[in-house]
């Protein structure tokens, strides 16, 4: 009696879930059809139901390509680089910031180091096409007082992998330091109060209790992190990246639009996108396992 009351009760709750569960449905579930166009030689105006069934014949189209093995090590590439700076980045962040006493001063930095994950790439594209200009940015003006040729950052095949390593850590670092400074908050301060009695300097104290403080949300981050490995940004890459530098730049998502909106090759396009979900479904579900395993972290 008492667990059909509870279930009853319950029911405004799962209520409140409805309208979101329709918008997955909607927008996610039922697009999700449009997978068949991958096996088919699809035409528009034929639909997908009536356009001609060729198999597997776009994945091996997109194998033959001379340009498939390149962008799949760019967007490789960029995605696990993306991953290690963008992790080390916010834990540098949070330990120095944690040693500030000045809270305004603190919370000053932490609005200036955060506030560029809440612009969009449109904007920062147009904020570092300015700084990077080989003839009137700041960085090249800097480099020529000091007697170094400019350097074309967004044009040059040598630089512009670190220019996208470097500007997504810029725009997303200050973010994740907000959830480090959080778990920092749970430390015991107690612990520090004791290491001083017993003669610890702040690197000691850093090392031996707030690192293994907050170790399992690095962990955690850590593991949860794998699920993006390939996915190295198109909205970054598309608003930086122009014919010069394709062969250091182009990943697969660009690779899509290109060829299936401008192209108009939806069936290719339908297949790369089709191998980018399975392989990232494979490391988002590895990295849960991983998580589970080592952070404790659980979905339900």
């Amino acid at each position: 009696m008492k667990r059909s009351r509870g279930r009853l009760s319950e029911w405004p709750l799962h209520l409140m879930l409805l309208p979101g569960l329709m918008l997955i449905i909607v927008f996610h579930y039922i697009p999700m059809t449009g997978i068949v166009i991958a096996f088919e030689n699809f035409i528009p105006t034929k639909g997908i139901f009536g356009s001609q069934w060729i198999g597997l014949d776009n994945f091996k189209y997109v194998m033959m390509l001379p340009d498939t093995g390149q962008i799949l090590f760019n967007t490789v590439y960029i995605a696990i680089m993306k991953i290690i700076a963008g992790f080390i980045a916010p834990i540098i962040s949070a330990l120095l910031l944690n040693e500030v006493r000045n809270a305004a001063f603190k919370r000053s930095v932490q609005t200036l180091i955060y506030l560029p994950h809440f612009l969009s790439w449109v904007i920062l594209g147009g904020i570092l096409v300015d700084i990077l200009s080989p003839s009137s940015g700041i960085v090249n003006l800097m480099l020529k007082a000091v007697g170094i040729d400019p350097i074309f950052f967004l044009g040059d095949n040598k630089w512009f992998k670190a220019v996208l390593v470097t500007s997504e850590v810029w725009k997303e670092f200050g973010f994740s330091t907000i959830v480090y400074l959080a778990a920092l908050t749970g430390i015991n301060p107690a612990l520090y109060e004791a290491s001083e009695i017993d003669g610890a300097g702040r690197w000691q104290q850093t090392w031996h209790i707030t690192l293994p403080g907050i170790l399992p949300i690095i962990v955690l981050l850590g593991t949860l992190s794998l699920g993006n490995v390939l996915n190295a940004g198109f909205d970054q890459v598309f608003n930086l990246y122009n014919p010069q530098v394709y062969q250091s730049g182009d990943i697969l998502d660009t690779f899509i639009y290109r060829i299936g909106l401008l192209q108009s090759q939806y069936g290719v396009a339908t297949a790369v996108g089709l191998f980018k979900s399975v392989v990232s479904f494979l490391f988002i579900s590895l990295s849960y396992v991983l998580a589970y395993r080592f952070a404790n972290y659980r979905i339900f």
